[in-house]
């Protein structure tokens, strides 16, 4: 297991700007014995005079020593750089499964065998990589559409086949400039609006 030392980009923060010491401060006024149980306080306490509790000033400042950095521990191989992107780009991935279920409109699933779960599982993240890639491809174009304008577009992309004068054609339904930036993104052309059948 190697340990990634990595600086935060952010601005390093003054020892009186820390929220949990000026909370602190706060509630010394009003007590200090209920503050001892507190695990984040009571590494900023010393003991003052009759058993009364103050601020333990040397310990904030040896703290800000550590201000602006933080550790990331991997057994990967790859290096601090690829580690902290990564890193930083879970909150995607949190996003993506705190929302598939409603943006992709999925009914309640009840399972009897560990196939079934296993190919639930395998579908919902296939999904899941394909709108991943679909949002890839249309940021790495420039194409600016909401999700749920896109979805809504390609569902509504339909072909009717009809019959007129003994010939056989295929209507498309027109498309939405959303799900036509979506289909340029990943470089599927449309099929045109109106083919004879041979």
């Amino acid at each position: 297991m190697s340990s990634v030392l990595m600086k935060k980009n952010a601005v390093r923060m003054h020892t009186t700007e820390r929220p949990i010491v000026a909370h602190l401060k706060e509630q010394l006024r009003q007590g200090d014995k209920s503050l001892v149980g507190n695990k984040g306080y009571r590494r900023y306490l010393k003991v003052q005079g009759n058993d009364h509790f103050a601020i333990d000033e040397k310990q904030i400042k040896a703290e800000t020593r550590y201000d602006g950095l933080w550790v990331l521990r991997t057994n990967t191989v790859y290096n601090s750089e690829t580690v902290a992107h990564v890193y930083k780009a879970l909150w995607t991935v949190e996003d993506i499964i705190r929302t598939a279920k409603s943006i992709m409109d999925t009914r309640p699933i009840y399972h009897r065998c560990n196939e079934t779960i296993r190919g639930h599982v395998f579908c919902s993240f296939l999904a899941l990589l394909l709108k991943t890639e679909l949002e890839r491809r249309m940021k790495f174009a420039d194409l600016k559409c909401e999700w749920a304008q896109v979805i809504r577009g390609l569902e509504a992309l339909q072909q009717v086949e009809a019959s007129f004068q003994d010939k056989r054609f295929v209507l498309r339904s027109q498309l939405t400039s959303e799900a036509s930036a979506a289909l340029r993104a990943t470089g599927v052309a449309a099929p045109p609006t109106l083919r004879e059948l041979p």
